[in-house]
C-alpha cells in the first residue's frame, strides 16, 4: 500500500483521532476526539469526504466552550493523530485548523445521540465544528516512516 493510501486507510478505520493544540503558555494539549472519517462508525458521513482523498480534510465537532476552542482562537496551528497500535500503524496530519459556523454542515455532521454533547441539537450555540485541510502528512506503517506534503488550504 502506498504512503497516501495507508493514510487514507488509518483515517478510515482509527477508532479516535487526536487533536493538538497550543494552550496560552505555548505547551501542547492532547485530546481524543470522535474520528468522523471512520466508515464503520459513521457510515452516515462517508458522502462528506468522499470528494477529499487527495486534500485529507478532516472535520470534527467540539464545544465551542471546550478549551480546545480558546486555544484554537489564539493559534490555529493544530496536528491530528490517527493510529492502529495493534497494526503498528499511525498518522499525524498538520496545518492550520478553521472554526466552521456552517449551519448545514453542522446540520449534516448530526447524529441522533449527540444532544448529550449539544442539548439543543444541531444548532446548539455550544456546538462548533473544526475543519482541517492539513498541510502536511508524517506517518509509520510497521517500520516504514513516510512524510508527505498536501496542499492544506482551500
Amino acid at each position: 500500500m502506498e504512503d497516501k493510501e495507508m493514510a487514507l486507510y488509518l483515517m478510515e478505520n482509527a477508532k479516535a483521532v487526536f487533536v493538538t493544540t497550543i494552550d496560552a503558555e505555548g505547551f501542547p494539549q492532547t485530546r481524543a476526539m470522535f474520528n468522523l472519517r471512520n466508515k464503520d462508525v459513521w457510515p452516515k458521513l462517508i458522502p462528506m469526504f468522499k470528494d477529499h482523498k487527495e486534500d485529507f480534510m478532516v472535520l470534527c465537532t467540539t464545544n465551542t466552550s471546550s478549551s480546545k476552542i480558546v486555544d484554537i482562537k489564539r493559534n490555529q496551528a493544530v496536528s491530528m493523530y490517527y493510529s492502529i497500535p495493534e497494526e503498528s500503524r499511525g498518522l499525524m496530519l498538520g496545518g492550520t485548523i478553521e472554526i466552521v459556523d456552517d449551519v448545514e454542515i453542522k446540520k449534516s455532521l448530526w447524529h441522533e445521540g449527540w444532544e448529550r454533547y449539544y442539548p439543543k441539537g444541531y444548532n446548539d450555540p455550544d456546538h462548533s465544528v473544526l475543519r482541517l485541510y492539513p498541510s502536511i502528512g508524517r506517518g509509520w506503517n510497521q517500520s516504514h516512516t513516510y512524510r508527505f506534503e498536501i496542499g492544506g488550504g482551500q
